[in-house]
């Protein structure tokens, strides 16, 4: 990688309804596809600082990072996703911004496969990070 290659790096949130089913937001720009709160972390920001203020700008609400389960290669993006463990604080609401069109829980057997993996992983964190290359 040279000084001049452009490279991405995101951070995103598993968050859990009682049942157990996984927030997933639709975009509201490009392919209008679902995916787990968060974004790209600007310059300067920490992943936790960028987690944190992705979940507030999207979610409208204050989050608790548990911790960071995995770390994933996209090749598509030419980036790597930090993929945390996150709860929603008590009474907490969700107000999206105009960057989504709609809230969802699913089920893990609703989300695409490089989504099970990497939110399976996550509920079923042991301790070890995981890491993979999609």
């Amino acid at each position: 990688m040279t000084f001049t290659d452009f490279y991405r790096l995101s951070a995103h949130a598993v968050i859990t309804n009682a049942s157990g089913e996984i927030l997933q937001l639709k975009a509201s720009y490009g392919e209008q596809s679902w995916g787990l709160p968060g974004g790209a972390l600007n310059m300067g920001e920490t992943v936790h600082q960028a987690l944190i203020r992705e979940c507030q700008e999207e979610l409208g609400c204050e989050v608790k990072i548990e911790h960071l389960t995995g770390i994933y290669y996209h090749k598509a993006f030419n980036s790597h996703a930090f993929i945390f463990r996150v709860s929603l604080l008590k009474d907490a609401v969700i107000t999206l911004s105009d960057e989504h069109l709609a809230q969802g829980y699913f089920k893990l057997s609703e989300l695409s496969k490089v989504q099970q993996h990497r939110v399976s992983a996550c509920l079923n964190f042991s301790g070890t990070v995981d890491s993979a290359a999609f």
